[in-house]
């Protein structure tokens, strides 16, 4: 009997990944990287009250800054850094890094998905 392993599930989309290679070694790229912030919390079709918010935001960024130590050294090696103290209440966290870098902080088990920051243009 053969157990059939799971695919990890990507966590940089192929469109960054392709503009990743096409960068020098060198080259700096925006990101935002979202970190994981736990279980799936509890959901129970209400609306949460301030206080519960609050408490969820609170959670989020205790859990998440339990990473940014592994991430800082991810980042340091890649010659990246965090263009944020901390992570935003979604868990979220702008960086700036090498692509090799960008990759890297994808293998890491803190990161659940990178981002390419990218502008917003408005139109009229």
């Amino acid at each position: 009997m053969t157990t059939k392993r799971k695919r990890p599930k990507k966590k940089i989309s192929s469109q960054f990944s392709a503009r990743l290679s096409r960068l020098g070694p060198k080259d700096k790229v925006r990101a935002f990287v979202l970190l994981r912030a736990g279980g799936p919390g509890s959901r129970s079709g209400r609306r949460q009250t301030r206080a519960e918010r609050e408490a969820a935001v609170k959670a989020v960024r205790k859990k998440s800054g339990q990473a940014l130590d592994d991430l800082d050294k991810i980042l340091k090696k890649h010659d990246g850094r965090r263009l944020a103290r901390r992570p935003n209440a979604l868990g979220s966290l702008p960086v700036e890094a090498t692509p090799a870098g960008i990759r890297a902080l994808a293998r890491s088990r803190w990161v659940q998905a990178v981002l390419e920051d990218q502008p917003i243009h408005l139109y009229r």
